[in-house]
């Protein structure tokens, strides 16, 4: 039985104050917009005839390129990432608990830093042609050996890189199919591959799409790996176009339609889920004795399940780890330790500007009834979905343009935004806010009513219930979004690249430039720390999947 003060506080809580604003959250959603409607008000504008040369010689190079890695890179991971979910999930097999979470390492490597590894591991003085010579007698002239920096080695390199993005989704979705469906799908024949073809894969098509489209967003984006292997795309034209060319028009124009290209693979997937939504199966979810595979069968899975793992984090970690030792015969030098010391005040700030923005947006959009704030979040969380080069070219220009009209409100000269560290972290917040706000977000579902409830019958505001309530209990949430912003922000390479100031270096760039100058045991070093650091959203992904497991079974 409610109390009537109990009462009131329901209804404070569902009828906000009128004077409630929704400020922080518009201001954001302006934030996150300017850099993308600065590149795309450039899409129609007349250039210095640029871009007509670009048309003319190597656009449409360009979208061949994009096209066929966007084709092989879907195919490959759509493939790899869906039926490893579905023998992980579906059978018993001889390491299928190892091979539950370590399907989930290569999100650890960047797919630039995947490059440079393989690139030192097959080339032609790299240790597996060597060997081969070795065995063989052959000469260099004798044999012919695949090029990994080439088109089809970059589709391999991205695909090892992503496909835990559809192996994760896909095996939520597995995991949430009802069991009934498929011991009907077995009393009508249906076993194996056809169970997995007929009924498992159509009933988690929003996760395989959405996985897929993911993955595709991120082909269109990358940056290192296809500048590493020299495969003109949008990226690279994009950077040759500001910095080689020096034309921002046909910079931004190059950007516009990058951008359009985005956009089209999110209608593509939304055309291609219709209707679907994530599976909500019955109560009768997990099958608690799952079919074993033995003898040829089970090693078969066990196989299959190894080679992504092999080829997406084992050997390149073996790689990078074997080129860093032959790099420690001289001591780290006072750059690299400055690189470092970039690297993590940058992920630092990054972090703290990005979890308290995602606090503040959250305590908005808490207050708020109206779904206005809701929609103008959503609209502020599409920004992870934008590439990191045209976040860069637009954030230039929005920069830019700020910095002429103080010149000229104050008679001032040079640079007061541009080429200085707010320019970094402004492109980290329009990049990363999603990646913050989610599990802030998810964190705060969690916590229910009852403690604000109880809050307010003590007398305390709005604010107070959420400072001193809610973020105490969020607290491994943000611990959380925090760790996930300074990861990404190590990562992050095309718009650290475009966006940094001058003579200041991340580990990220510096391993790309000491790889593109042909000095792969130099960019050993740099790669490793990423990749470590890259292993604590691996970590936690891990961690949140046991919890969830034993919390089901």
């Amino acid at each position: 039985m409610r109390t009537a003060g109990a009462d009131g506080v329901a209804a404070g809580r569902l009828r906000p104050s009128p004077r409630l604003s929704l400020t922080p959250v518009v201001l954001l959603g302006l934030v996150v917009a300017a850099p993308v409607l600065s590149v795309l008000a450039h899409l129609g504008r007349q250039d210095d005839g640029l871009l007509r040369h670009l048309a003319a010689t190597v656009l449409w190079e360009y979208i061949a390129n994009s096209l066929w890695l966007c084709a092989g890179v879907g195919i490959l991971t759509g493939s790899v990432g869906a039926g490893c979910a579905w023998l992980v999930t579906m059978y018993r097999f001889p390491g299928r608990r190892i091979f539950a979470w370590a399907l989930l390492l290569p999100l650890a490597m960047p797919a630039y830093v995947l490059a440079y590894a393989y690139t030192d591991f097959l080339q032609v003085t790299g240790p597996l042609q060597s060997w081969l010579r070795q065995v063989t007698g052959l000469g260099v002239r004798d044999y012919w050996f695949p090029e990994i920096r080439s088109l089809g080695g970059a589709v391999f390199v991205l695909s090892m890189a992503l496909y835990p993005y559809v192996y994760a989704l896909a095996r939520a979705a597995f995991v949430e199919q009802s069991q009934c469906a498929l011991e009907v799908s077995r009393t009508l024949g249906c076993t194996g591959f056809g169970a997995f073809h007929r009924v498992g894969l159509p009933l988690a098509r929003p996760a395989v799409a959405a996985g897929i489209s993911f993955v595709l967003m991120e082909t269109l984006a990358d940056f290192g790996a296809v500048s590493y292997f020299g495969i003109p795309t949008f990226t690279t034209g994009i950077y040759r176009a500001w910095y080689a060319l020096g034309s921002p028009v046909a910079a931004a124009q190059l950007s516009s339609l990058l951008l359009l290209a985005v956009l089209g693979v999110l209608l593509g997937e939304r055309a291609l889920r219709g209707r679907a939504r994530f599976t909500a199966s019955t109560t009768h979810i997990f099958r608690k004795t799952l079919p074993r595979l033995d003898g040829l069968r089970g090693m078969a899975a066990a196989g299959l399940c190894f080679l992504p793992v092999l080829f997406g984090f084992l050997l390149p970690a073996g790689v990078l780890v074997t080129m860093a030792i032959d790099s420690l015969e001289t001591p780290p030098t006072e750059r690299l330790l400055a690189l470092a010391a970039n690297t993590v005040s940058l992920g630092v700030l990054a972090a703290l500007l990005l979890g308290a923005t995602a606090l503040t947006t959250l305590f908005t959009v808490r207050r708020d009834h109206t779904g206005l704030g809701r929609q103008l979040v959503r609209l502020a969380t599409l920004g992870y979905a934008v590439p990191g080069a045209v976040i860069g070219v637009g954030i230039l220009l929005v920069i830019g343009a700020v910095d002429h009209a103080m010149a000229e409100l104050v008679g001032g000269r040079g640079l007061v935004l541009g080429g200085t560290i707010v320019a970094l972290l402004y492109g980290y917040l329009v990049r990363f806010f999603a990646v913050a706000y989610g599990p802030l977000e998810a964190g705060l579902t969690k916590i229910g009513n009852n403690l604000e409830d109880a809050a307010r019958l003590l007398g305390a505001g709005a604010f107070g219930v959420f400072a001193r309530v809610q973020v105490p209990l969020l607290r491994p949430a943000l611990t959380s979004a925090m760790l996930l912003v300074f990861v990404d922000v190590m990562k992050e390479l095309p718009a650290t690249m475009i966006l940094r100031p001058f003579n200041f270096d991340t580990l990220a760039v510096e391993a790309f430039r000491l790889a593109t100058t042909e000095r792969l045991d130099g960019a050993a070093l740099p790669s490793l720390f990423i990749v470590v650091a890259g292993l604590v959203p691996v970590i936690l992904l891990v961690r949140m999947g046991e919890r969830r497991r034993h919390t089901t079974v």
